[in-house]
């Protein structure tokens, strides 16, 4: 007996499959979490499978504007999860595979790691528009029909969320040359415990953000701010031993668009360590460093 297609069903998976990299941007931009981001890809295509494709005119955007309401909903369940959460909350990173071919995620538009850590800081609407004006490219008045605002409130809410995000982090990218020999300088350092090197490449004011959600170490409760403090808990992690048991394996992978180091110890990832440089790129001013294994379960390592 030969399969009966349903036409509707099909013409619905196939939009959505076609959109789903462009969702998983705008979604991941605005939380975070991977895990959340497929929590709401989920949410939305169970409202589009329902809704189907007839009778919409630009199916791109009506299901990015279904997706950014799963995510606003979804912002306050996360904002509750955190209420309990150990120590910094750092975003989730996506990390490149290991001959550089990007995951599906990253072939979309992303922000730094860095750069999450500033958006966090907005409302839940503020960031919404900034990710769609400032990172997509979405016109004020589009965003004003997918947030259900008039364009005049959006262009508020988007000179508000630039303004703040541009105060605490100035727009200039440093060389992927200049980021790799930085990496590089830095973790040789802070491996090898050299407290005269960590002191030449760590700026004076630098910031450390250390996330093992309570179950892995190197973990401060609060994010570490000055080099001085930076460097002793560095040297000290270094000195005793770092991870217990056998010994770390560090790759170099690309961690949100941005060369960064990839720890990983037996076969398994321990820590994902960004750096976010000053405008020189000389120096390292922050110091991202993710521990937490239910962020890194989604890194592979490939054979060297």
């Amino acid at each position: 007996m030969s399969e009966i297609r349903d036409p509707d069903a099909e013409a619905a998976t196939g939009v959505f499959v076609e959109h789903r990299e462009l969702l998983f941007g705008v979604v991941y931009n605005m939380l975070g979490s991977v895990a959340d981001t497929e929590d709401v890809l989920q949410d939305t295509w169970l409202s589009w499978s329902r809704r189907g494709v007839g009778g919409v005119d630009n199916p791109r955007a009506y299901l990015v504007r279904i997706a950014v309401n799963h995510t606003l909903q979804r912002r306050a369940v996360i904002s509750r999860r955190r209420e309990t959460y150990v120590g910094p909350w750092l975003p989730e990173p996506l990390v490149a595979d290991e001959d550089g071919a990007d995951d599906p995620a990253l072939r979309t538009e992303s922000v730094s790691l860095a750069m999450l850590v500033v958006l966090e800081s907005l409302s839940p609407l503020e960031r919404a528009v900034f990710v769609l004006h400032e990172v997509f490219g979405y016109a004020h008045t589009e965003i004003a029909e997918i947030l259900d605002r008039t364009p005049a409130a959006v262009r508020q809410v988007a000179h508000r969320a630039r303004a703040h995000v541009h105060a605490r982090r100035p727009l200039y990218e440093a060389h992927p040359r200049v980021r790799r020999e930085a990496t590089e300088r830095f973790v040789q350092a802070a491996v090898g415990g050299d407290i005269a090197e960590l002191m030449e490449i760590l700026a004076p004011d630098v910031t450390v953000w250390t996330d093992g959600g309570g179950k892995r170490r190197p973990t401060a409760l609060r994010p570490v701010h000055g080099r001085d403090k930076a460097v002793r808990l560095l040297t000290g992690y270094a000195k005793r031993g770092g991870a217990r048991g056998s010994a770390l394996e560090l790759r170099y992978r690309r961690v949100n668009g941005d060369d960064a180091a990839v720890l990983f110890q037996d076969d398994a990832p321990y820590a994902v360590i960004v750096m976010d440089l000053t405008p020189q790129g000389d120096r390292v001013c922050g110091l991202f460093v993710v521990t937490n294994p239910d962020k890194l379960s989604h890194v592979q390592k490939e054979e060297a």
